[in-house]
């Protein structure tokens, strides 16, 4: 019998947090049963494994991810939606690392709510290049181009790479987007 008030949605959300607290990796069905005070077993009545758990995390993770994107984008074309979807981006990489770790990840069989967040993460992405007028296989040549930047950025950010520098982490972002801005200006024929 499931256990009043645990939901897989609740779950997702712990599971989530968790992440956030102690790194994506370290989230397990048996880390999540001790948060709830519960056995592992009673919660494979709401969720089908620690895949299906991980898988979960990821799609939440992109929605979230995706909905401020697209908050941030709202109205801005060109560099401005560049510099808004960036920075939408860093921010969300860096005040839920455990979640940003789960939208990386790929899964042996994602289900509907992962593919859908996906592909309108992917979507944003590509509404970005509209302002730079980028038609196949350049945009997509582009949206790997901006991944690969925005999240080795992050990446190298949150794991200290950056501290060997006086230069501000924040200055270098700055000019990041500057380079990229120009680069999808003067994209090569």
């Amino acid at each position: 019998m499931a256990r009043a008030g645990v939901t897989a949605e609740r779950l997702t959300a712990a599971a989530a947090e968790l992440a956030d607290e102690v790194g994506f990796e370290n989230v397990t069905v048996s880390a999540l049963a001790r948060r709830f005070g519960v056995k592992d077993a009673s919660l494979y009545s709401h969720i089908r494994n620690a895949r299906d758990l991980r898988g979960r995390v990821a799609a939440l993770a992109l929605t979230e991810l995706a909905d401020r994107v697209a908050a941030a984008l709202a109205g801005r074309a060109g560099r401005e939606a560049l510099v808004a979807f960036a920075n939408a981006y860093r921010d969300y990489a860096r005040q839920h690392p455990g979640r940003y770790a789960a939208t990386q990840q790929e899964l042996d069989q994602p289900d509907p709510a992962t593919v859908a967040a996906a592909v309108r993460h992917a979507e944003l992405t590509r509404a970005i290049l509209r302002g730079y007028q980028l038609s196949e296989p350049d945009q997509t040549d582009a949206v790997r181009m901006l991944h690969s930047t925005f999240h080795g950025y992050v990446t190298l950010e949150r794991a200290g790479g950056f501290r060997h520098t006086p230069r501000a982490v924040d200055a270098s972002w700055s000019r990041t987007l500057d380079a990229l801005d120009s680069v999808l200006r003067n994209w090569p024929q």
